[in-house]
C-alpha cells in the first residue's frame, strides 16, 4: 500500500489519489505546483527516489514526471533533474491576499543600528572555525544555563580592561539581546516585591512597556544637561538608566549624579539597571567608565553586541551583584538558551583581539561620518543645532519651536526613515517637550551615507 506522504527536498504532505496512482500523483503534484507549495526552481527527486518513498513501481513516477513536463509544469534537463518550471503562481480562489510588507525607507537614519555592511564577516568565520575546532565535544551539549565559560571569562576580561567593570566569570550571564535580559530582571525584581521602576523621562518604549509587561510600573526622572536627575522616588525599587550615554539626548550622567544615584542604592537596597549600549564608541572625551564600577553590589551591569557587531547576533550579557546571580539563573531555567557555536565565537573574537581591532575601526568610520553630519547641518541649516555627538552612534538635532512634526513629515516624503524626539518621551515627563529629530548615523552603508546626508538636509528647516 503506498504511503500517504513523501518528503520531495522540502517538507511536502502529497496524497497520491484518484482512480489509478499515476493519475493521482500527477494530480498531486500539480496541485503543489500550482498552489506554490513547490516553488519554482524546486528539484524533485528522482524517479526511482520517489517511488521507493511512495511504494510505487517507478514507471509510474517517470510517466508522472513526463505528463507534467509536457503540460510545462515541470521542466526536465539531462544532468539537471526534474525541476518546477518557472511560471507564475496562481492562487486559489479564495485564497486570502497577504498583507503588504511596508515599504523600507531609502535612507535609514533611525538610530539602535550599527552598518551591517561593515560586519566583520572574513574575521567571524576565522573566529567560527577556531573556536568550533577547539570546542569540547560537551559544548554541543546541553549547557550552563548562565552561557558558556568560555564566553563568560573573556567577557568578564575585556569589560574589566575597557569598561571598568569589576566582574567574575560567575556572575555573568548570557542572554539573548538586552530586551531578554531586561524581561528577566523585570521578573525577578517583581518576584522581590518591586513595584516601581525609575526611568529616564527619554528613552526607548520598548524597554518601558517590557517592565510594564511584567508587572511594574515605570515613572520618569528630570532630565536637564547634567543628565538625569538621580532623585528616585521612595516607592521606587530599581531605577533603569543609560549613564555612558543617555539615549536618545547624548550627554553623560554628571559624576556627582553618578555617586548620587550609587548611594541611593547602597542606602534604600534598590538596585541600579546600567545600560552600556554604545560605551565603546566615543569621539572627542575620555571614556566613561560603567557605572558598576562604583558599587558591583547594587549596579547590574547590561552590555550588548548588537551595537558593536550586529543585532541578528542575539548576544549580550549581564555582571550580576552576586544575590542577583542565583535568582535570575533559576529565571531562566536550567538550559542555555543561546547559540553555542555564537557564543564560543564571540569568545574567541574577544580574547583574539578581533573585537578590539573591528572596534577601533567602526570607531574611526562613525566619527568621519558624524563629523560630514555636523559639517552640513551648519552650512546648510543653521537654526539647526546638533547635539549629543561626543560618543555614541546617533546626534539629536535641535529644531525651531514647533518644526518637529513637519520635519518628519518631510523625511518620509523624500523616503528617509527618522524619528522625532518626542517619540522617546515618557508620556508621563514633567518638563515641557523639546523639537528635534534623532538622526542614527550609524545604519546606512558607507555608499550610501553621502545620500542620506543630502536628502537629510533637504527636510531641515
Amino acid at each position: 500500500m503506498a504511503n500517504p506522504w513523501a518528503t520531495l527536498g522540502i517538507d511536502l504532505h502529497l496524497e497520491p489519489a484518484g482512480p489509478g496512482l499515476r493519475r493521482g500523483l500527477t494530480d498531486a503534484l500539480r496541485e503543489a505546483v500550482r498552489t506554490g507549495r513547490l516553488t519554482p526552481g524546486t528539484r524533485l527527486p528522482s524517479s526511482r527516489t520517489l517511488a521507493a518513498d511512495l511504494g510505487i513501481a517507478r514507471n509510474t513516477v517517470a510517466d508522472a514526471y513526463a505528463d507534467l513536463v509536457a503540460e510545462g509544469w515541470l521542466t526536465a534537463r539531462q544532468g539537471s533533474g526534474t525541476r518546477v518550471a518557472d511560471r507564475a503562481v496562481v492562487p486559489p480562489a479564495g485564497t486570502a491576499p497577504r498583507p503588504r510588507t511596508p515599504a523600507r525607507p531609502a535612507y535609514d537614519l533611525r538610530p539602535g543600528t550599527p552598518d551591517l555592511a561593515s560586519f566583520p564577516r572574513a574575521e567571524w568565520l576565522r573566529a567560527a572555525r577556531r573556536a568550533l575546532t577547539a570546542a569540547p565535544n560537551e559544548a554541543l551539549g546541553y549547557g550552563d544555563p548562565r552561557g558558556r565559560p568560555e564566553l563568560r571569562g573573556a567577557l568578564a576580561d575585556y569589560l574589566a580592561r575597557a569598561r571598568g567593570v569589576r566582574a567574575e566569570p560567575e556572575r555573568v550571564l548570557i542572554c539573548g539581546g538586552f530586551a531578554h535580559g531586561l524581561t528577566l530582571l523585570a521578573t525577578v525584581l517583581r518576584a522581590r516585591g518591586v513595584h516601581t521602576v525609575a526611568v529616564e523621562s527619554y528613552g526607548l518604549h520598548v524597554h518601558r512597556d517590557l517592565l510594564t509587561a511584567a508587572g511594574l510600573r515605570t515613572v520618569p526622572l528630570p532630565l536637564d544637561a547634567l543628565g538625569t536627575d538621580p532623585d528616585v522616588p521612595r516607592d521606587a525599587g530599581a531605577v533603569l538608566l543609560t549613564p555612558a550615554h543617555q539615549f536618545p539626548l547624548g550627554m553623560p550622567l554628571h559624576p556627582d549624579r553618578r555617586a548620587a544615584v550609587v548611594d541611593w542604592a547602597r542606602r534604600t537596597g534598590g538596585l541600579v539597571l546600567e545600560d552600556d549600549y554604545d560605551g565603546e564608541f566615543r569621539y572627542d572625551r575620555q571614556p566613561v567608565g560603567a557605572l558598576q564600577g562604583l558599587d558591583p553590589d547594587r549596579v547590574v551591569h547590561l552590555g550588548t553586541a548588537s551595537k558593536s557587531l550586529a543585532p541578528g547576533l542575539r548576544l549580550a550579557w549581564m555582571v550580576l551583584p552576586p544575590g542577583l546571580a542565583d535568582d535570575l539563573t533559576a529565571t531562566r531555567g536550567g538550559l542555555d538558551t543561546n547559540g553555542v557555536l555564537d557564543q564560543l565565537t564571540l569568545a574567541e573574537f574577544l580574547t583574539s583581539g578581533a573585537y578590539d581591532r573591528h572596534v577601533r575601526s567602526a570607531r574611526l568610520r562613525y566619527r568621519r561620518r558624524r563629523d560630514a553630519l555636523v559639517a552640513q547641518v551648519a552650512a546648510r541649516a543653521p537654526e539647526v543645532r546638533v547635539t549629543g555627538i561626543a560618543a555614541g552612534l546617533h546626534a539629536v538635532l535641535r529644531l525651531p519651536p514647533g518644526t518637529e512634526q513637519s520635519v518628519v513629515r518631510a523625511a518620509a516624503w523624500h523616503g528617509l526613515g527618522l524619528y522625532g524626539l518626542s517619540v522617546f518621551r515618557h508620556p508621563d515627563a514633567t518638563a515641557g517637550p523639546v523639537d528635534a529629530v534623532v538622526v542614527g548615523y550609524g545604519t546606512p552603508p558607507d555608499h550610501a551615507w553621502a545620500g542620506a546626508l543630502e536628502t537629510l538636509c533637504r527636510t531641515l528647516p
